[in-house]
């Protein structure tokens, strides 16, 4: 789902320029030496964006009192956010609508992109309520129900989700409407029926648009590797690369896809890619995960301080990135009370099965195993065929004692994608080879 999948790539409270700081002086302590490449500075080549945003201030000053000036200009920072993962472009967008409803209070299309904006900023609830009371004052939008459909998903409200989603399609089947059908249907663990979505978005995406096509090439690729198709999700990678060069989403995706073919200095070089485009937390977790499978523990550790840096620095980037910090925090095994507390939290606001399954996570890794299998039984109660979730499932049931089924999640998270996690994916093949030996040997001295 577009809104959903950029809130990880484009929420961005903690500033650009100080997170690309810290990656510079985090390089140059590596060895002792500060002659490591720096990192550069975001993609900021002219494009769309840019010519829009030029236009249409020019026709704020020609027409200060027209709303749709405003509307335009928020419209064009939102898609150059996405396009740099600069959430700075989010806050200008949201002082041009406030602007905009200044002069027109009930603009319905100033309304929608605010709705739209909520989203970005994980008030998931507020956003759909605002939906709903443009929809209920009519006429209703695809746009509304695009938003409906993004903060239901998000909330964990699967049955309305599919009814706005079913509504979109219904009055606009777009790129837009096929990638949110695409999104529930991967949730539900139809991975075939996700491609089949994201395959006809990509048809009707217009190419005049390099990142909103990049977009959807990436997240067909996404889809692709979910179902184990690791060759063609790359193609599809190497193609948004081509349609809009530099792609940070793009360059991360072809590095989850070197990862999982076993080349990780090529995985590496692709994430530090995309770090120094859009030094987003998830790039610095899959680095450091990547240089401790490689045994570059200096190098692992300047990743995880950049993640700590991103928490400690800002606390509105730690609202948006708690999930991830939760579960990077339970992964290492360091502040496991603040991870279940931030997991606690997040529950009591929304029961989507990502929520639940990071919750689960955290509660096994206090060893409150009991609480741990109902919260990955609601994590897991669509099917979702996600690795990282088959993974944490395998690992409680292990604990439990339910060897046979752990054994069944652990191999079925690895079928599914081997670079959900490259040291968890290793770790998960020694206890599935653990427990199938340990199987062979009780099997044994029953014969005998």
């Amino acid at each position: 789902m577009r809104s959903k999948i950029f809130l990880t790539a484009g929420g961005l409270a903690l500033t650009t320029v100080a997170i690309l700081a810290a990656i510079q002086l985090l390089s140059s302590r590596r060895n002792g030496s500060t002659s490591v490449r720096a990192a550069t500075p975001l993609l900021l080549r002219a494009n769309s964006a840019d010519s829009q945003i030029q236009l249409t201030e020019a026709r704020i000053a020609q027409f200060p009192s027209d709303p749709d000036g405003y509307n335009q200009l928020a419209a064009a920072f939102m898609q150059k956010g996405r396009e740099t993962g600069d959430f700075g472009y989010n806050a200008r967008a949201e002082a041009a609508l406030d602007q905009s409803l200044k002069l027109a209070p009930g603009n319905r299309e100033t309304q929608t992109l605010h709705a739209t904006l909520l989203l970005t900023y994980h008030r998931f609830r507020e956003a759909l309520d605002e939906a709903k009371r443009m929809q209920s004052a009519g006429p209703a939008t695809p746009e509304l129900y695009g938003i409906m459909t993004d903060a239901l998903v998000e909330l964990g409200d699967y049955s309305e989700a599919i009814k706005a989603a079913q509504q979109m399609m219904n009055m606009r089947p777009d790129a837009a409407a096929y990638a949110r059908v695409s999104y529930l249907r991967a949730l539900h663990g139809d991975l075939e029926g996700a491609i089949e979505a994201m395959r006809v978005a990509v048809k009707a995406t217009n190419p005049n648009h390099p990142e909103n096509a990049s977009w959807y090439r990436v997240h067909l690729g996404v889809e692709l590797m979910n179902a184990g198709k690791r060759e063609e999700a790359e193609r599809e990678f190497d193609i948004a690369l081509k349609m809009f060069p530099g792609y940070h989403l793009a360059l991360a995706a072809k590095g989850r896809a070197r990862a999982a073919a076993g080349d990780f200095d090529g995985a590496v070089d692709f994430y530090r890619q995309a770090q120094e485009r859009v030094p987003l937390p998830d790039y610095a977790i899959a680095l450091g995960d990547l240089y401790t499978r490689l045994g570059r523990p200096n190098e692992a550790k300047q990743q995880q301080q950049l993640v700590e840096f991103i928490e400690r620095d800002n606390a509105s980037s730690a609202a948006l990135y708690s999930r991830q910090l939760a579960l990077f925090w339970a992964d290492h095994d360091t502040r496991l009370d603040a991870a279940l507390e931030i997991m606690k939290r997040e529950h009591a606001a929304r029961e989507d099965v990502l929520t639940y399954d990071a919750l689960a996570w955290c509660l096994f890794k206090k060893g409150l195993l009991t609480e741990a299998a109902e919260a990955i039984k609601q994590a897991k109660r669509l099917g979702t065929r996600d690795a990282r979730m088959l993974y944490h499932a395998g690992m409680i049931y292990e604990a439990l004692g339910d060897h046979h089924r752990a054994a069944e999640e652990l191999q079925l998270a690895l079928n599914t994608d081997r670079a959900f996690n490259v040291v968890q994916a290793e770790g998960a093949q020694r206890r599935l080879d653990e427990i199938r030996n340990t199987a062979r040997q009780r099997s044994t001295h029953v014969v005998e």
